[in-house]
């Protein structure tokens, strides 16, 4: 069949037409629709497949990092537990208000109990507060020998409280060594003071905005 013969097809009796033009014909109709229905139909649904696909592919992420928590949990709950354990002993290192002139009592002793006699020993006149604890700074000189004051350090270092020598000076005078240093102790604050604390550092915050 050549050109000649499709154009002289007629459209009104397609049913005698030769089977080559009527094939094509079907072809042609089914392009249209599959067109037609993809413009109209399809096109959304597939869209919609696809936004599903990237959503799965999202919920597969959060779905594996959530198995890996909970896979970890019991990890995570321990190492929280060896936290606490740890801060609750450090805590009870710091001793409270009543607690700080018998660990200052107990300073003066440790020297004299060496043998060291003290020049100067001065804590200062207010503490340097911090979040949960305030540092109260102590000035002190001693005089002896040098294995006294070693043995000193060592006794302030096993107290049962938080006490530590900073800004260590020796000096040799006519023979005699003496020692000037700064103790430094700490002691947790209570309730109230924890909540004058939390006032005063959100004034300041305020102030600065």
């Amino acid at each position: 069949m050549n050109l000649d013969d499709l154009r002289r097809l007629n459209l009104r009796d397609i049913g005698n037409w030769p089977l080559l033009p009527k094939i094509l014909v079907l072809l042609v109709i089914f392009t249209v629709i599959v067109a037609g229905g993809f413009l109209l139909d399809w096109k959304d649904q597939w869209d919609a497949l696809e936004l599903a696909q990237q959503e799965e592919v999202t919920l597969k992420g959060q779905y594996a990092q959530k198995k890996a928590k909970a896979i970890n949990f019991e990890l995570y709950v321990q190492q929280l537990n060896e936290v606490e354990q740890s801060f609750g002993a450090l805590v009870k290192q710091l001793p409270n208000r009543a607690e700080i002139d018998a660990l200052l009592t107990d300073i003066n002793q440790a020297g004299l109990g060496r043998g060291l006699e003290f020049q100067l020993f001065r804590p200062a006149a207010q503490e340097k507060m911090a979040d949960f604890y305030a540092e109260l700074p102590i000035k002190i000189r001693i005089t002896g020998n040098y294995h006294d004051m070693g043995a000193f350090a060592s006794d302030v270092a096993q107290l049962p409280r938080i006490v530590t020598l900073n800004d260590l000076a020796i000096a040799n005078q006519g023979g005699v060594l003496s020692l000037d240093a700064e103790a430094k102790t700490f002691r947790y604050l209570d309730e109230e003071e924890i909540a004058k604390q939390r006032a005063a550092a959100k004034a300041k915050a305020k102030g600065k905005r």
